[in-house]
């Protein structure tokens, strides 16, 4: 997927950035589990994700 949609999705769903990248692994649990209490480090996981490249 391009990355540009992703960055986006990142900022706007960031689970759903997480999901699209690594798929249900870890990375996609601690990103709901950020998201759930703290939303803002919720995004900034997704947009690490986004941009390291990581794959599930």
């Amino acid at each position: 997927m391009n990355q540009l949609l992703l960055l986006i999705i990142a900022i706007l769903l960031p689970p759903l950035a997480a999901f699209l990248q690594v798929g249900a692994t870890k990375h996609f649990l601690i990103n709901i589990v950020l998201c759930l209490f703290f939303y803002v480090p919720g995004i900034l996981h997704a947009v690490w994700l986004v941009l390291s490249g990581t794959k599930s």
